[in-house]
């Protein structure tokens, strides 16, 4: 029967009180029937009785009729009391298990310990009560407690100019998008091992036949894969370059530049700057000379105005790059072990949303030297214009042949 859960509810409550003991697991007994599959549940969870109830009362429904009298019905309030009726010390206690620290027992056994029902149950036994681990789950629901994950919300330092950094990235990306010129922003996603490991998600596969991976995530000889993405915010479209090396300012900067050759330069052929926006650490870090230097490669060799612009300390979860594409790839290649680049360039590839985001992938073979230095010398020679507000986070790259 088609029946909201509320008017199951409404009817026990209204029933309830008019009827004993027997005649209630009757009834109930007899609605659960009419439902049908997943009836016991669900008028068990209405008329806040237990599931073993109903299916005492579907057995006399089955079974013969008893002769008036013939079966004793317990008085009202009769059987016995849960034990947290009879212990009056026994929520209390239970507190002091689950938070040891506010509830004033720092000593607590359970202080560094798994709080799971079976724990919680165990030591509410050590300590004079009796309490089953159903029980104990009923006593922290009444307790107002639940099952809880950890939820991520320090972001470590907050700078003063936080949000200042933040008025100024859009309004430039703003000003940027009117005017037609590209808007960009840069990151290198989590470096994965490639080949017969297990990705974490499930994917639909024939049931009892899951994909085999090794047990032991070990480097092979395939090594790591580093994608290294550039969002285009006006388009929607992105560009990963799959690097089989290190993850170095050089190939941060040679990821730039695929994307302007393969992707940016046939959108916004009247583009005269380009501005992005990246974290403020990793090989596109705001102190990183080398990447200064990249900079001024890519501004040489595309004749553009290189606008940078880097987040503040302890944000790099805002950048667009971060939910609105590598989040996606991740969801397009769970549960599916990335055995090859060539796996991850199509899975990469074939990212797509609702919203139209469309994702170019290449691998990058080239090898990429670390602890590379850009001397006093080198540094002064880039053609580099800081902004007044923040010049570490902002500034702008010229080409130097103009």
């Amino acid at each position: 029967m088609d029946i909201s859960p509320q008017c199951w509810r409404n009817f026990a409550e209204t029933v309830s009180p008019h009827l004993d003991e027997r005649r209630r697991r009757i009834v109930f007994a007899a609605q659960a029937r009419m439902i049908g599959r997943g009836g016991v549940t669900a008028i068990a969870k209405a008329a806040g009785i237990s599931r073993p109830t109903i299916y005492a009362g579907m057995a006399e429904l089955s079974a013969k009729p008893n002769p008036p009298g013939g079966t004793r019905i317990r008085r009202q309030g009769g059987g016995r009391k849960l034990s947290a009726v009879t212990d009056a010390t026994m929520k209390n206690d239970l507190e002091k298990l689950v938070e040891p620290v506010t509830r004033g027992d720092p000593e607590s056994s359970l202080r560094w310990t798994c709080k799971s029902l079976r724990n919680l149950s165990c030591e509410l036994a050590t300590l004079g009560h009796r309490a089953s681990p159903s029980l104990v789950m009923r006593l922290l629901h009444d307790l107002g407690y639940s099952l809880q994950a950890n939820r991520k919300t320090h972001e470590g330092g907050t700078h003063a100019d936080r949000n200042l950094q933040f008025e100024l990235i859009n309004s430039l990306a703003d000003g940027f998008m009117a005017c037609g010129q590209p808007v960009v922003s840069i990151d290198a996603k989590k470096k994965e091992l490639v080949g017969e490991f297990k990705n974490p998600g499930c994917e639909y596969r024939p049931k009892g036949h899951p994909e085999n991976v090794s047990v032991y995530d070990f480097v092979t000889a395939q090594g790591r894969a580093t994608p290294f993405g550039v969002l285009d915010w006006a388009r929607n479209e992105g560009w990963v370059s799959v690097g089989t090396d290190h993850d170095t300012a050089e190939f941060a900067a040679n990821t730039v530049l695929a994307w302007w050759n393969q992707m940016g330069q046939g959108v916004y052929p009247k583009a005269k700057r380009l501005f992005i926006t990246a974290d403020g650490g990793g090989s596109n870090g705001s102190r990183v000379r080398l990447w200064k230097a990249g900079l001024q490669r890519i501004a040489n060799q595309t004749g553009l105005e290189i606008w940078m612009s880097h987040f503040p300390p302890g944000t790099s979860k805002w950048n667009k790059i971060e939910h609105r594409m590598f989040s996606y790839i991740s969801k397009n290649w769970r549960g599916r072990p990335l055995v090859s680049h060539e796996v991850i360039v199509n899975l990469i590839a074939a990212t797509t949303t609702k919203k139209g985001l469309k994702i170019k992938c290449a691998i990058d073979l080239n090898k990429y030297a670390t602890k590379q230095k850009v001397d006093d010398a080198e540094m002064a020679s880039l053609n580099i214009i800081r902004f007044d507000f923040h010049g570490e986070w902002n500034y702008m790259v010229a080409p130097q042949n103009v």
